[in-house]
């Protein structure tokens, strides 16, 4: 490590601080200190100070052997690249946007080795399709089938890569640590890098005999179908999550998800409207007038619905429970009465209104 600095003074924390207080210290200083932000002369050395107590601090094993034995405890215990992980530092530099691959490859490259993780195995890729379906599916709920392309575990070898009666052997590359150590020269002298080894992809071992299947990669594409519930009450853009249901990882890797987004088709008479249903129905004026009995489409069949005599246009008349069904209940259907105004009168019809009017005027003046 670089120096025998006091990790705790480092961070301006006490001895008996939190990992919250912990990490929250080592945020400002790593904020204030950042290479590429700040322009005090001695910036780069503190962030490297901080960065080396975050690293022990905010591990409790190492924090407990620094503890207990001090700097030299730590100092004889681990190697370099062991002090650092950096699932922690990415926590933190995320938040600023600082990428901590970067960080390490150029503030730890002087005097400080850089390591890689290994990548032996390797989460399947996701997936994602779009499935359609008609407003009567959507609102009770289906099971529909998808047919789609995926890569999967070859099946003549089990995803090892490896032909059947052959054998892994050690990598002759990295000779079997899966790692490949590069000299590297920066501004504060010489490091190295270590990384996963380009020959056997971190394994540390290869196949004696590559899968003449898979040609030693351990996947293959197949067509699949795939099983698809569809709930009661799923809407247009709703996503569905298949655990598990991606392509599956490399080298036994675990598999990825599938995602499916909803299209809801349009209905030719009804429109959704959240749980509810809406549909227009026009009357003319004398059934408006007078009242009416008419016949309505619903999800399932056709329901007859009571006009009431002097109905206004624009009013809704509404059927309960023949709307979209869900987990939070079921909603109606709603009828939009709209009252149609006859238009290319014959000479009859209008002496007939004309005739109306003037019944109305006489009962407007009775009743004024």
């Amino acid at each position: 490590m670089a120096s025998k600095l006091d990790f705790y003074d480092a961070l301006g924390v006490t001895r008996d601080a939190s990992q919250k207080e912990i990490k929250s210290a080592f945020r400002k200083l790593a904020f204030k200190y950042h290479p590429d932000r700040s322009k005090l002369p001695d910036a780069e050395a503190k962030f490297k100070e901080a960065s080396e107590a975050y690293a022990i601090l905010s591990d409790p094993e190492k924090r407990r052997k620094y503890d207990a034995l001090g700097f030299e405890g730590i100092n004889t215990q681990y190697r370099q690249e062991d002090i650092y992980n950096r699932e922690n530092f990415k926590d933190v530099f995320s938040e600023f946007g600082f990428d901590a691959n970067d960080l390490f490859s150029r503030i730890f490259g002087g005097g400080f080795t850089v390591q890689q993780k290994q990548r032996e195995v390797k989460r399947g890729r996701n997936l994602e399709a779009q499935l359609e379906v008609t407003l009567e599916q959507a609102a009770f709920g289906t099971e529909l089938e998808v047919t789609l392309p995926r890569v999967q575990r070859c099946a003549r070898c089990n995803g090892l890569g490896v032909e059947p009666g052959s054998r892994l052997v050690t990598c002759p590359k990295c000779r079997g640590s899966g790692r490949i150590v590069h000299k590297t020269r920066t501004d504060l002298g010489f490091g190295q890098v270590i990384v996963s080894c380009d020959r056997c992809r971190g394994r540390g071992k290869i196949a004696q005999k590559q899968c003449q299947a898979c040609r030693g990669v351990g996947l293959e594409e197949r067509t699949v179908r795939l099983k698809v519930k569809v709930p009661a009450g799923i809407d247009n853009g709703d996503r569905l999550l298949l655990r598990g249901q991606g392509e599956d990882g490399s080298y036994g890797g675990p598999p990825g998800d599938f995602y499916v987004t909803i299209r809801v088709k349009p209905h030719p008479y009804l429109r959704r409207r959240g749980l509810d249903l809406v549909y227009d129905v026009y009357v003319n004026v004398a059934q408006a007038s007078l009242g009416a009995e008419i016949r309505v489409p619903a999800l399932v069949g056709e329901r007859i619905v009571l006009v009431p005599p002097g109905i206004q246009s624009g009013t809704m008349l509404r059927l309960k429970g023949e709307g979209i069904k869900s987990s939070r209940g079921r909603g109606d259907e709603l009828i939009q009465v709209n009252v149609r105004t006859p238009e290319n009168l014959t000479q009859k019809e209008k002496k007939l209104i004309q005739e109306l009017a003037k019944e109305f005027e006489v009962k407007k003046l009775n009743q004024g």
